[in-house]
């Protein structure tokens, strides 16, 4: 598998604003970016509030950067799957990966704020459960026209979701660095994504992905591995020894932050960002 650069988009900053995310995609897909991602925060508890800012929410705007982008792949890292009906979300999904010529890829994950369990109704306890019904369901939705799926949360019968993702699926890449995430991963992904992890927490983790893996019947090659660096590790993205350590042990794609946090000049330094990245880690990786 070769290795690549996405970028994680700033929705969550100073540029999530309509010039800024379209500039910062289409600069990223020009100076050789392969991806873009998108955190989802539908509310942000008020003890987080000042650190999160301003979310705009990935879907839709993903799906306005589609109009504007070529190659670039979209990506969610992570959509909470359990605070939307699967049925919706399903829906959503495909209209993205239509609208993007099946570009899109889901990134799943389970969340850690009861505020936002609460706001939208749904429990917080029984969370993973749920996220696992909700990937079968929507898997069913886009590939078997009618749909029929039984579980304990989701429920339905001979239905049509339509129009369906190109492919008739919809890449799911799960997130979370804990066993149980991995586990599920293993089961049911088909990419893992976990976020700010430490070189020394990735090793393990990733040795434990590769186990569940085998006892699973599926190889690496079926669950490509991205990663975003911690906060306290930005300074090391263009640490060369520091990547070749995430590489060394599994991991096919980077998706650095942009270090932009206003709109303007997006254009240049992302250049100067890619230029230095390619230069100082992707030239000199083994």
């Amino acid at each position: 598998m070769t290795f690549e650069i996405g970028i994680h988009l700033g929705n969550a900053h100073p540029t999530a604003t309509a010039t800024s995310v379209v500039d910062l995609a289409v600069a990223a897909e020009q100076n050789g970016f392969a991806s873009v991602f998108m955190t989802e925060h539908i509310v942000v508890a008020g003890d987080v509030a000042d650190r999160y800012g301003n979310v705009i929410h990935p879907i839709p705007t993903l799906g306005f950067l589609a109009a504007r982008t070529n190659t670039l792949r979209l990506g969610t890292s992570v959509i909470v799957a359990p605070l939307h009906p699967p049925v919706v979300l399903a829906k959503r999904a495909a209209t993205l990966a239509c609208l993007s010529g099946d570009r899109f890829q889901l990134g799943l994950g389970i969340g850690w704020q009861k505020e936002e369990y609460t706001s939208v109704g749904v429990p917080y306890a029984d969370r993973g459960r749920r996220l696992d019904e909700s990937i079968g369901a929507m898997r069913e939705l886009w590939a078997n026209h009618p749909a029929t799926y039984h579980g304990r949360y989701v429920d339905f019968d001979r239905i049509h979701l339509v129009p369906p993702p190109p492919s008739g699926r919809i890449p799911i890449v799960l997130g979370g660095n804990s066993r149980p995430a991995i586990e599920r991963c293993a089961r049911i992904g088909d990419g893992w994504y976990p976020h700010a992890i430490s070189p020394a927490d990735f090793a393990i983790a990733a040795e434990w992905l590769r186990g569940a893996l085998a006892a699973a019947g599926r190889s690496a090659a079926d669950v490509p591995i991205s990663l975003t660096p911690s906060s306290a590790d930005r300074t090391k993205e263009y640490d060369r020894d520091w990547v070749q350590h995430y590489v060394d042990h599994g991991a096919t794609r980077v998706v650095i932050r942009s270090g932009i946090t206003g709109p303007d000049n997006v254009g240049p330094a992302l250049r100067e960002a890619v230029e230095r990245y390619r230069e100082q880690v992707l030239d000199r990786l083994r």
